[in-house]
């Protein structure tokens, strides 16, 4: 794997070694392995976890592949994940078509729990990968809910999401994986449902429902850029630092102070005006502007069109539109700008749902 070179400022200049391993090694127990009191289920677990539009990390010098943080705000989605699982014997088998990504979380949860046995897993997301919706990340939450309570659920949900933050890979070649970069925002959000603010160390700050009453429409522009693997390296340990520090702060201050106080009076409008500020600073403008400056101009059209809520998602390209406007006008707006409607949905304010299927 490839040495890659991380700047975050003029006197900020090391070296990355991007290494690839076997699922199941370098296993972060995260300080939760102990003897833990397991009852395994009798039956199928079935999680549903829904994705999420991830809208900004607050600052990208406060994570790595090395280190899960950064903080960063995001919310839940109407489109789902689903996982299947079922205790078995010994051994593990897994029928999801990114079955390195998994299997490596499974052997972290089985680790840190104690867990002799095996597992049958079957796992199915949303179809839209790379494109900003957090495939990986509500799989991988949807997984590890579903392998917790099969075994009795002897972890919380915030040690749940503390252990796959810190054990979040991405598929390499081979079957091989790596870490990957993680905020901790999906996997909150994707839990809890609604608005999450995600401090350093994958700490929850704060969440609440969001745009009650109100559709999300989801676009999904064409681009040639690659929004994974090197690509989104380069892009996030790079410029992305480098104007993080300089507006770190005023993000910071602009969720503190504006967004979360719009939240909690439901003031959709505000929200947005926030999110379209934070657009242009810091981190969030290296995202849009790896894409090209096209971006920028499908958002300003529909800003322009008076919709509340636009941001785009993650590293892109999805932009998410939140309105009470009828679809019927909110799709014009959009054609006008020469986009379509990928994904028409709301906010999910309840986050996963966990049932059991019993054998008969």
């Amino acid at each position: 794997m490839p040495i890659m070179k991380i700047r975050g400022g003029d006197l900020d200049l090391v070296e990355y070694e991007f290494s690839s391993f076997s699922p199941g090694e370098n296993i972060r127990p995260c300080g939760l392995r102990k003897e833990y009191r397991l009852e395994p289920v009798f039956g199928t677990v079935v999680v549903r976890a829904p994705a999420r539009i991830h809208l900004t990390v607050l600052d990208m010098n406060r994570f790595s592949p090395d280190r899960p943080g950064g903080g960063g705000i995001g919310f839940a989605i109407g489109v789902y994940c689903t996982a299947e699982v079922e205790c078995t014997a010994s051994g593990i088998e897994i029928d999801y078509s990114r079955e390195p990504i998994l299997r490596h979380f499974v052997e972290a949860f089985r680790q840190v729990v104690g867990y002799k046995g095996g597992f049958r897993i079957r796992a199915r997301d949303h179809m839209y990968e790379h494109v900003g919706l957090g495939s990986t990340s509500t799989i991988l939450i949807a997984v590890a809910n579903a392998l917790n309570t099969a075994v009795g659920s002897p972890l919380t949900s915030d040690q749940l999401r503390l252990l796959l933050g810190c054990n979040f890979v991405e598929e390499t070649v081979a079957g091989s994986v790596a870490f990957g970069f993680e905020t901790g925002v999906g996997p909150a959000a994707s839990t809890h449902g609604g608005m999450v603010v995600m401090g350093d160390e994958l700490a929850l700050i704060y969440r609440h429902a969001f745009a009650e009453g109100k559709k999300v429409y989801i676009a999904i522009p064409s681009s040639e850029i690659s929004s994974a693997g090197e690509k989104e390296f380069d892009l996030l340990m790079n410029k992305a630092r480098t104007l993080d520090y300089r507006d770190r702060e005023l993000k910071s201050y602009l969720v503190l102070m504006d967004l979360i106080p719009a939240l909690e009076r439901g003031d959709l409008r505000k929200a947005g005006d926030v999110i379209w500020e934070i657009e242009f600073r810091g981190s969030k403008r290296a995202e849009v502007e790896h894409h090209g400056f096209e971006i920028y101009r499908y958002m300003a059209a529909l800003r322009d069109a008076g919709l509340e809520f636009v941001g785009m998602s993650s590293v892109g390209p999805s932009i998410a539109v939140i309105t009470g406007r009828p679809e019927e006008e909110v799709t014009e707006i959009l054609a006008s700008a020469g986009l379509r409607v990928a994904i028409a949905t709301e906010v999910d304010n309840e986050g996963l749902k966990i049932h059991l299927e019993e054998k008969a």
